[in-house]
């Protein structure tokens, strides 16, 4: 495995343990057949990789885009840290041959799964923090961010944006978002989070972080307003 994905990643680990770790699933960790007791998730790994993705990030936009204020870059680094963005860049890395999952996690999908996809891209960026610094997981970020930033010069609107926009749009005032559960370790939180406007059924969805949580959130929002249109034009 590691040969043909540090091909791909265009970096070459001193340490190959903490590659392998990155690529290491849950399921793999807690699956009974697992022979080695030692064997870490990325989960850790995942945790540093969104703060790391978000400064690099934050960085190149501030540099790239000098006149646009906090809103507007905002919205262009949340449009890149999402969870659909990591794991498109995912893909294209082909991450998905390297995992190291438990066997039923494998059987069902889980090597497509847009969600385990993007935790291990976050993972990888870790782990190539702390094998050799800011410098090369910076080049890794330009290098396979660049092309979707070009790819749209205006600013993207994230998903709370878009609904807050549809709801304010029909005098219905701001979504409210609300903590409904809190799970995991200490290190690595789940948030799950529901989104409430007017009479219209409450939505929510499950994140790392409440900013996560929130922005699926409101995407399923979306998903289940868009299903309503289409639903009523039938």
């Amino acid at each position: 495995m590691p040969a043909t994905l540090e091909n791909n990643i265009g970096y070459c680990f001193k340490d190959k343990d903490i590659l392998h770790q990155a690529m290491t699933h849950a399921s793999r960790v807690a699956s009974p057949s697992s022979a080695d007791a030692r064997i870490t998730s990325n989960e850790r790994l995942e945790f540093l990789g969104d703060r790391i993705l978000g400064l690099v990030i934050a960085e190149l936009l501030y540099r790239r885009f000098p006149h646009e204020d906090e809103g507007l870059l905002s919205r262009r680094l949340t449009a890149l840290v999402r969870m659909e963005t990591l794991a498109r860049v995912a893909i294209a890395l082909e991450l998905g041959a390297s995992l190291i999952l438990s066997r039923s996690e494998s059987d069902t999908g889980g090597r497509k799964n847009p969600t385990i996809l993007a935790d291990a891209c976050e993972a990888l960026i870790a782990a190539i923090f702390l094998d050799g610094g800011l410098k090369p997981v910076q080049k890794f970020i330009h290098n396979h961010w660049e092309h979707i930033l070009r790819e749209d010069p205006t600013p993207p609107k994230d998903a709370k944006t878009s609904l807050q926009e549809w709801s304010q749009a029909r005098e219905f005032g701001l979504p409210v978002y609300a903590v409904v559960a809190q799970s995991g370790p200490s290190h690595a939180p789940e948030f799950e989070i529901s989104v409430t406007i007017c009479d219209l059924p409450r939505q929510s969805a499950t994140g790392l972080s409440k900013r996560k949580a929130e922005q699926s959130a409101a995407q399923v929002m979306l998903d289940y307003i868009q299903t309503q249109n289409t639903s009523n034009k039938d």
